[in-house]
């Protein structure tokens, strides 16, 4: 029986690990999460060694050691961040699974576009966790919590900053109807919204609408859905073809007293648009779990200061449940992978995704 060396360079628990050794007996797991540390402490900016790894940890092994680990792989299993040259030092590679479900976090290593099938989480990962943040920052400012932490400061309350509203009756658009944008719609449709979206494509006359929609059309209608929305959520993957797709005339799109949510990545937003229409007056609040250069630095400062912005540190991911499902889809596909048989959320470069 040919054995299948299979490198986890991700932490994993012991049930995890023993679970993608169960897939077959051909399987042939290596274990090195944590290994790599101190190289991404090196290549990486210091802000995302801080941010992204274990407080003081170094790595394991030598540098020889993690080569040959790397050299023998035919399948790696990574998170985030991850060694830069990883296509480079492993000439067996034939597939590469990421756990987190953006495909855009292998940009800017050698691995993006490198003749290696890559695939990714999309779908699995904690998509009700994020949807509950997308509500969370919703009903943040529009029950008008924002002004509280001033009032607490100053110990002394200025009642009229608040003006709460209602979200049942109100319109939500979900700017990408995927896994994370269908969890969003579902939770807001709940709570007795109007929920709208668009996806990358416009979905067919025939196709059942996602559970809690009224409408779904592709992205070249957004700008209609844009303003009859009290609320936006943007939940799509990052692609070139969407860099900066929330920019300015799109910003001035949305109701003055609208709130904007992202919970995606900061490039989809043009920021120093967002600054200026703060600027003047315009939104009525922003929740953001990502901004440009988040792996980087610090926010920008236009953005960090201003009360009627909530940034947060990529945490809406984030629960006290296990409820991500990135090793369960990697042990589908290393069963598909083993039978020759087609694998699940595998990236097209082209697309981005």
């Amino acid at each position: 029986m040919r054995k299948v060396e299979v490198l986890s360079i991700v932490r994993l628990s012991p049930a995890d690990q023993a679970r993608i050794a169960a897939v077959d007996p051909a399987v042939s797991l290596t274990y090195a999460g944590g290994w790599f540390d101190g190289e991404i402490r090196e290549t990486w900016p210091a802000y995302s060694g801080q941010r992204y790894l274990p407080a003081g940890t170094t790595g394991e092994g030598t540098r020889t050691e993690r080569d040959a680990m790397l050299g023998r792989a035919e399948v790696i299993l990574g998170g985030f961040p991850f060694p830069l040259d990883l296509r480079a030092r492993s000439p067996n590679l034939k597939w590469f699974h990421q756990r987190p479900a953006g495909a855009s976090n292998l940009r800017g290593g050698d691995i993006w576009d490198a003749g290696v099938t890559a695939t990714t989480s999309r779908g699995v990962g904690n998509a009700l966790a994020i949807a509950e943040y997308a509500i969370a920052g919703i009903l943040h400012f529009a029950k008008g919590l924002h002004p509280a932490s001033f009032d607490q400061q100053a110990q002394a309350f200025t009642q009229a900053a608040y003006r709460p509203r209602s979200i049942a009756g109100k319109t939500l658009c979900v700017v990408g109807v995927g896994g994370i944008g269908r969890e969003v719609g579902r939770l807001a449709a709940a709570l007795g919204m109007r929920v709208v979206g668009t996806r990358r494509s416009r979905p067919a006359p025939d196709e059942a609408l996602p559970q809690g929609f009224a409408e779904v059309v592709g992205t070249d209608d957004l700008d209609r859905l844009l303003a009859q929305s009290d609320f936006v959520a943007i939940c799509a993957q990052w692609t070139p073809q969407n860099t900066g797709l929330i920019d300015a005339g799109r910003l001035a799109a949305m109701k003055p007293d609208g709130v904007l949510v992202n919970v995606a990545r900061g490039e989809i937003v043009d920021e120093a648009a967002l600054a200026e229409a703060l600027a003047r007056g315009h939104l009525r609040g922003v929740a953001t779990d990502v901004y440009v250069g988040e792996f980087e630095r610090a926010p920008p400062e236009a953005l960090w200061r201003d009360p009627r912005v909530l940034i947060t540190p990529h945490t809406s991911g984030m629960t006290d449940l296990d409820q991500h499902g990135g090793v369960g889809i990697f042990c589908e596909n290393l069963r598909a992978y083993l039978d020759g048989q087609p694998l699940q959320n595998v990236i097209d470069w082209q697309r981005g995704y």
